[in-house]
């Protein structure tokens, strides 16, 4: 086995603590969360069981993903109404300008805090023609 794949595979975790495959070699019966989410499933408090690795090549820094249990996963809980009505309020609340309060069709940008109107008034922005 290569040196990039030996850093990453340990099946009975006595290099990094719990079992680690090379990214995308994992076996049968494990899954990330998005995979999990993608089948109706959510970990449900169960522990990180094993995890993928892949070396950064730039960096050298290991990337990782964390697996759970696919058998030991349970059905994600639905949406109530009161789940909607408070996402619906959580989004109003990231499109309307804190400044004018004026509600828009899009999320404020988090780096203006603000609408782009009432970060750059009249011609003050560089870039942008008046």
């Amino acid at each position: 086995m290569s040196g990039v794949y030996g850093k990453c595979f340990d099946p009975d975790g006595a290099l990094w603590g719990i079992p680690t495959f090379p990214w995308k070699l994992a076996p049968d019966g494990y899954a990330t969360r998005r995979q999990l989410r993608a089948q109706g499933l959510r970990p449900g408090g169960q522990p990180v069981a094993a995890q993928v690795m892949r070396m950064n090549r730039r960096a050298g820094t290991p990337r990782v993903a964390y697996l759970y249990h696919v058998d030991r996963a349970l059905p994600v809980r639905p949406m109530t109404s009161r789940k909607w009505g408070a996402l619906a309020l959580a989004m109003l609340a990231r499109r309307t300008c804190p400044k004018c309060q004026l509600t828009y069709s899009y999320c404020m940008p988090r780096s203006l805090g603000m609408c782009v109107l009432c970060a750059y008034p009249e011609g003050t922005c560089d870039g942008i023609a008046a």
